[in-house]
């Protein structure tokens, strides 16, 4: 088997059902098998990938375990030499697998290779970053001081704005909404750390795959439409309480510090992610 794909799927049925229809279209010519991670059950995904994709494994979970968690269930599950992960609201364009398999069958210290991937009006979206510092969650993505001021340098050392994205390139971390991932380098690194929920859990791994003197690299010849839903309207008060545990969990892990700064940074942290919930209340639905 050439190819084992994992979706995790969270109440994204229709999502699912656009990215599925992509993969199959673009792993034609591939061995490869598909499981799905079910971290909803009930929401309807079981009956349409009966009806509409019977070749498709379900692995179902009796409640949310967490991204991680249901990766993790997913690979073990599975048994291609290259594991994609890929996000229900993800949809590969056509030659992103070949792209992929063919980066990693040439570079056989890379242990994670990821696409180009776009918003769904064709921008950019900047799935290829530096690792994270303590100013990190200021400057983040999502962040205010990233929308008023994006050219400040903090961003754009963190999220590599200087840098044209079309030419391959090895950085410290890539996007979980799609990454090839060489099965040789999970079975030495190990698995997602389930004690991530949600977010940073692929940073983390792509932190510990380099580490391990394996490489990570950005493919742009691979592209992928990523339809985001998150940022349009409320969001769930846990996605974003999630969000910056795994803030906390990231820097606890890979920059131990002095117990009074690392109580200080936790409590901005926290601090931060309780206004956001606040502010994010407020907004229309």
């Amino acid at each position: 088997m050439d190819l084992s794909t994992v979706i995790v799927n969270y109440r994204s049925r229709d999502p699912l059902l656009g990215c599925l229809a992509a993969l199959q279209a673009d792993a034609a010519d591939v061995a490869h098998e598909i499981v799905v991670v079910d971290n909803s059950p009930g929401d309807g995904t079981a009956e349409a990938l009966r009806e509409r994709y019977p070749g498709v494994r379900l692995v179902t979970n009796t409640e949310n375990v967490g991204f991680a968690r249901a990766v993790n269930r997913g690979v073990n599950a599975t048994s291609g030499a290259v594991t994609l992960l890929l996000n229900p609201d993800c949809e590969l364009e056509r030659g992103a697998v070949t792209a992929l398999l063919e980066h990693l069958r040439r570079h056989p210290r890379c242990a994670i290779a990821a696409p180009r991937i776009h918003n769904p009006d064709g921008t950019l979206e900047y799935s290829a970053r530096s690792y994270p510092d303590h100013l990190t969650f200021l400057f983040n993505r999502y962040s205010l001081l990233t929308r008023l001021f994006p050219r400040n340098r903090w961003s754009r050392h963190y999220l590599l704005t200087d840098w044209d994205h079309e030419s391959a390139r090895d950085v410290d971390w890539v996007s979980g909404a799609c990454m090839a991932v060489r099965r040789e380098a999970i079975r030495q690194v190990g698995p997602m750390d389930e004690g991530f929920f949600m977010f940073n859990e692929d940073v983390d791994w792509c932190r510990r795959m380099n580490q391990a003197g394996w490489k990570v690299t950005y493919v742009p010849k691979a592209r992928a439409v990523h339809h985001v839903g998150a940022s349009r309207g409320r969001v769930s008060p846990k996605v974003t309480w999630e969000r910056h545990r795994g803030m906390v969990r990231y820097f606890h892990k890979h920059h131990p510090s002095n117990p009074l700064l690392a109580a200080l940074a936790d409590l901005l942290i926290m601090t931060r992610a309780a206004l956001m919930i606040a502010a994010n209340a407020l907004r229309p639905r």
